[in-house]
């Protein structure tokens, strides 16, 4: 099933993350430092799990809907609005509408995105 197929089959829909983290391409990971698999893609809901490599990041960028990120496996280290913040598993840090971050990962992580679009406008491309 392609990432951009990923809707809800009927009422509920349940994901094994450790399961679901098989999806995400190592040699992608390695190569690029990190990779991202959408699990749902149902309305305005976006689930996705990212992984970065061990020294990897994510470059500063941001979305135009709130969005928040749930540490699975790993430790993770953002930015935004000039302060750091350092995560560990358990973990989860909220961006508001706009707020520019990024991310950075000393030993590997797992990480689990949920964003809600604004009905009024289509998402915006990243």
């Amino acid at each position: 099933m392609s990432s951009l197929d990923r809707t809800l089959d009927g009422d509920v829909l349940v994901h094994h993350l450790p399961r679901d983290e098989q999806t995400i391409d190592a040699a992608l990971v390695a190569k690029h430092g990190r990779s991202a698999r959408t699990l749902v893609k149902e309305g305005a809901l976006r689930l996705t799990l990212l992984a970065i490599a061990p020294g990897g990041d994510v470059p500063v960028h941001h979305t135009d809907d709130p969005v928040s990120v749930h540490v699975i496996e790993g430790d993770a280290a953002f930015t935004a609005g000039g302060q750091a913040y350092e995560l560990r598993v358990g973990d989860v840090i909220v961006f508001g509408a706009g707020v520019e971050h990024a991310a950075r990962s000393t030993h590997g992580c797992l990480l689990l995105l949920t964003v809600v679009h604004d009905g009024d406008r289509a998402p915006a491309s990243r």
